[in-house]
């Protein structure tokens, strides 16, 4: 059992306090913090594969799918497989499963309801980046 215990100052709680009030005030940071999310091996490798996802830009389940099946040199990798791991992760916005689209460009799953995701979208088009404690432009 994990003895947890808040602490609203604790450094972990502060970048990402600092992350989200940049990102949804339109500038972009990237967490510094090692995230760990718990799940099997084929869902680490599409966080990770996520977490390399740039900002303002969107990929495919089928792109995510043919990457780890060249990764793996494996002829073809399920791209529904993908999308299950996409939506089992826990950590949406930091792992940013609302850049993942559908294979024409459309908006698919997403956990926190599609009109969330394209505002996600939206959002990471007008973005700036936020580094630190500061804003560079």
């Amino acid at each position: 059992t994990v003895d947890w215990r808040w602490e609203a100052d604790h450094p972990v709680l502060k970048t990402v306090r600092h992350f989200l009030a940049c990102y949804f005030s339109g500038k972009a940071a990237t967490p510094d913090i090692r995230l760990a999310p718990a799940g099997s091996p084929f869902r680490q490798t599409v966080w990770n594969i996520l977490s390399t996802i740039p900002i303002g830009q969107v990929v495919t389940y089928g792109q995510i799918a043919k990457q780890i099946a060249d990764a793996r040199r494996v002829p073809s990798m399920s791209a529904q497989a993908v999308g299950s791991a996409v939506a089992h992760n826990p950590i949406s916005i930091l792992i940013p499963c609302h850049r993942v689209v559908g294979f024409n460009g459309g908006l698919t799953g997403y956990a926190g309801g599609l009109e969330r995701k394209a505002e996600l979208l939206r959002i990471e088009k007008e973005i700036s980046i936020c580094s630190g404690n500061g804003v560079q432009r």
